[in-house]
């Protein structure tokens, strides 16, 4: 799983809401959706409990929560 793929989420208090991956660790992954969990605070989740979208987000070019909000607003996600 690559930084900025949109996954989304079949297991949790977040079941079914799109998010963004901000890095991967051993075996969790950092995600945001610039709404409920800040780029500045991701949710860790278990790679288990996620299932892969063929749409990306490039995380270059977002700095803001705001703009990570646009974005999967963009690819009608929210």
């Amino acid at each position: 799983m690559n930084r900025g793929t949109v996954v989304k989420s079949t297991a949790g208090r977040d079941k079914g809401r799109h998010l963004v991956v901000v890095s991967c660790e051993a075996d969790r992954i950092l995600l945001a959706d610039g709404k409920v969990r800040k780029l500045s605070k991701p949710k860790q989740k278990n790679i288990r409990h996620l299932q892969l979208t063929q749409q990306t987000i490039d995380l270059d070019q977002i700095h803001s929560d705001k703009a990570l909000r646009k974005a999967l607003t963009m690819l009608d996600l929210i």
